[in-house]
């Protein structure tokens, strides 16, 4: 027996009755990029994804495609962007993803779309530097392997993996973290609490930070935490909280956003335990 999360479905319905429903975040970090391919660090350089990429934003959009998508949100680079128009490509609704443009007055004005019709046929999708990956710096473009032995395997190694040392003129995990935990706290959480369900399509470590926040993870801990490319990561938010739900595994309705009475009285008691 399966027990579907609740997420508001129609426009008219009520604030107050969204806010008492449950609603989906969906992180999705980028698929393949050409310089994940070639084992470069690539940070906030601008680079397309691969073929592999493609395919991996394409499978995304499979294990998504019964959850309602009501918002997008990418990063400012292409290979994020892609994968968040691949991935709705699968979706059941069919809604067309929308780029809003919210860099100038004039911008706004011409990207407005005037139909009501039209706007409950799309998907608003925000793009925003605040989500783009880790400034890499002076390594961005480097082959990895060379660029250990150019600096040493321990240097190399501490800028990669420790919370707040940056590489040469780029930035720390710490420093990603501050921009985009609060992007994700003024821009996306008010969404959420609005009743809509988002979805997310960045990078490794835009998207370790917030999950950094959602999980209340420690810098030691976040450091170790690993994100493959192409993998969506499921949140449910209730009542002002996160409750991770883990990747879907399949397109199937209950394989994707539903998850066993059972399980979750098992859950229920055990959280009672440990408080």
């Amino acid at each position: 027996m399966f027990e579907q999360v609740s997420t508001p479905l129609q426009s008219n319905t009520s604030n107050s009755q969204k806010k008492s429903n449950e609603v989906a975040l969906i992180l999705i970090r980028h698929g393949e990029s050409l310089w994940n391919e070639k084992n470069l660090f690539t940070g906030c350089v601008d680079v397309p994804l691969t073929k592999k990429g493609v395919e991996e934003a394409i499978e995304a959009g499979k294990r998504i495609s019964n959850i309602p998508v009501d918002m997008i949100y990418t990063s400012a680079l292409i290979r994020a962007q892609m994968t968040a128009m691949l991935a709705m490509t699968q979706h059941r609704r069919r809604k067309v993803p929308i780029i809003i443009h919210n860099e100038s007055e004039q911008a706004r004005a011409w990207s407005e779309v005037f139909s009501e019709d039209t706007k409950k046929q799309s998907i608003p999708v925000i793009a925003a530097w605040q989500l783009n990956e880790r400034m890499y710096g002076e390594l961005q473009g480097l082959n990895k392997q060379e660029t250990a032995d150019r600096y040493g395997k321990e240097k190399v190694h501490e800028w990669r993996r420790s919370y707040d040392i940056p590489p040469p003129d780029g930035e720390s995990l710490e420093m990603c973290a501050e921009r985009a935990v609060a992007y994700f706290k003024d821009q996306i959480e008010p969404q959420l609490l609005s009743g809509k369900n988002v979805m997310i399509a960045a990078h490794g470590n835009s998207l370790r930070s917030i999950i950094m926040h959602l999980d209340k993870l420690t810098s030691q801990e976040v450091i170790s935490l690993e994100l493959s490319t192409g993998i969506p990561m499921l949140y449910i938010f209730k009542e002002g909280k996160f409750i991770r739900r883990g990747s879907p595994v399949a397109p199937t309705e209950a394989g994707v956003y539903a998850y066993t009475r059972r399980l979750a009285l098992y859950r229920q008691k055990l959280d009672e335990m440990l408080h």
